[in-house]
């Protein structure tokens, strides 16, 4: 292949190679970009205004802190990391990993579920299409689950996903478009880069859901398994980095100021009560340029981010899981494949939950950043163990990740301290036992980190 040099000889062959490289967190950003991050931004906007702003900045720079860190962990040694956990920490902490992660993974996997039964509902036999017949969404919750599994069993889900990011991609960029049509206000927007949690009901959760999107547990954990399925290893710390930035600081960073700004500047104005917003009312943040299509345009995006987001959401537990009990990752391992088609199958499941998907989808992603400081702390430790990684973190790194797990902590507690107020409530009383056990792991993590530091 012949190649052009440029004026400060980098060629475009190499360029056009090192591009086609990039992968591993750029599908963490997809998934990021998903159905309950994109309800967040929305509802935060609708909701406060631009009080939230900060957050949604915090969440671009956080998330991209967090996928260095996960990333340089996979990349120095080489090994999932479970596996990493059990060989350094002990096998009591990759099941304490492994379960938080199973337990965030699949209430989301549940409620997304919800989400694509109830919008494939309300396209094909609701208000647009009119089909009233196959307006049921368990039907569609079934429907999708056995798609699902037959598809990640079969290695056949891989279309269904493009066709998703395809969707996802044309609302990223109406929604872009949008922030330069719509008054935005400039002093109200540069106000809400101050730090404040709004005064009410709710702005403890959605906070925290905004902030879920971008630093959860899932993104965390499949990092090192995504870039020992792309073959990186130690030598590719430059791309790796690159990789992180553009998708997470970039691409990501980009989607949330867009979609927020755009329902910030919006969704106030037309009135609408963030209590009850749905998807129909949503869809108003893309009416500058979508016009009369916008709801059209709104329905098939947050259906393409839901099909997509739950192929890469399926694989999380069966990954970790098979990592745990020394299992074949490929579906040429029956066990595995039996447990993607399990996980796959129970999120029809999704479909039967009660309550309106909007909220339950902010909900989901506060419940992934209580789980989430475990996750880094265990990061944190095993990239400041000579014994696991040749070269340990810096201290600029240090500080970025302790700040991360600072900035999770408070916003997941003050989730949790809404959260008390109904904890007769099942729901409530589940979050809060979740978040005590997640407290104890993280103190119990720490005694286990000194007491070796002391030995040594």
């Amino acid at each position: 292949m012949t190649t052009e040099t440029t004026t400060d000889g980098v060629t475009v062959g190499r360029v056009g190679t090192f591009l086609r490289r990039l992968g591993p967190t750029w599908l963490a950003g997809a998934i990021a970009a998903g159905p309950a991050t994109m309800v967040s931004l929305l509802v935060a906007g609708a909701s406060f205004g631009y009080t939230l702003l900060w957050v949604v900045v915090l969440s671009a720079v956080l998330g991209t802190i967090g996928q260095y860190l996960a990333m340089r962990l996979g990349l120095l040694t080489e090994a999932g990391i479970v596996t990493v956990v059990e060989e350094h920490l002990g096998s009591f902490w990759a099941w304490v990993l492994v379960v938080d992660v199973v337990l965030a993974a699949g209430l989301a996997q549940l409620v997304i579920m919800k989400t694509l039964a109830e919008i494939s509902a309300t396209i094909v036999g609701g208000s647009v299409l009119g089909f009233a017949a196959l307006g049921d969404p368990r039907l569609w919750g079934i429907t999708w689950a056995i798609v699902l599994a037959l598809g990640l069993a079969g290695g056949g889900y891989r279309l269904a996903e493009i066709g998703a990011k395809v969707l996802v991609s044309l609302v990223v960029v109406a929604f872009v478009v949008s922030a330069f049509v719509v008054p935005i206000d400039p002093g109200a927007a540069a106000s809400g880069l101050v730090p404040s949690m709004p005064a009410g009901v709710g702005g403890a959760v959605v906070a925290a859901g905004v902030l879920g999107g971008a630093v959860h547990i899932t993104l965390l954990t499949m990092q090192s398994y995504t870039m020992r399925a792309r073959g990186w290893s130690r030598d590719d710390g430059d791309i790796a980095t690159f990789d992180v930035v553009s998708s997470m600081l970039v691409a990501f960073g980009v989607f949330s100021l867009a979609v927020f700004l755009v329902a910030a500047s919006v969704l106030p104005e037309a009135g609408i009560d963030p209590a009850t917003i749905d998807e129909i009312q949503a869809a108003a943040a893309l009416g500058p340029v979508a016009g009369e299509y916008a709801v059209w345009l709104f329905l098939l995006g947050l259906l393409g981010a839901a099909v997509s987001t739950l192929g890469g959401n399926t694989i999380v537990p069966p990954y970790l899981i098979a990592d745990k009990l020394g299992w074949d990752r490929s579906i040429e391992d029956g066990r595995y494949r039996a447990a993607i088609v399990t996980v796959a199958l129970a999120s029809a499941l999704g479909a039967f939950l009660e309550g309106a998907f909007f909220q339950l989808l902010v909900l989901v992603l506060a419940f992934g950043l209580v789980g989430t400081p475990f996750a880094l702390a265990v990061i944190l430790v095993l990239l400041n163990d000579r014994e696991v990684v040749p070269e340990t973190n810096s201290h600029l790194a240090n500080v970025g990740g302790i700040a991360l797990f600072v900035v999770a902590t408070v916003l997941a507690g003050e989730f949790v301290l809404d959260e008390l107020e109904t904890v007769t409530e099942p729901v409530s009383a589940f979050v809060v036992a979740f978040a005590a056990a997640m407290a104890l792991a993280i103190v119990g993590l720490g005694v286990t980190f000194l007491r070796k530091r002391i030995r040594t």
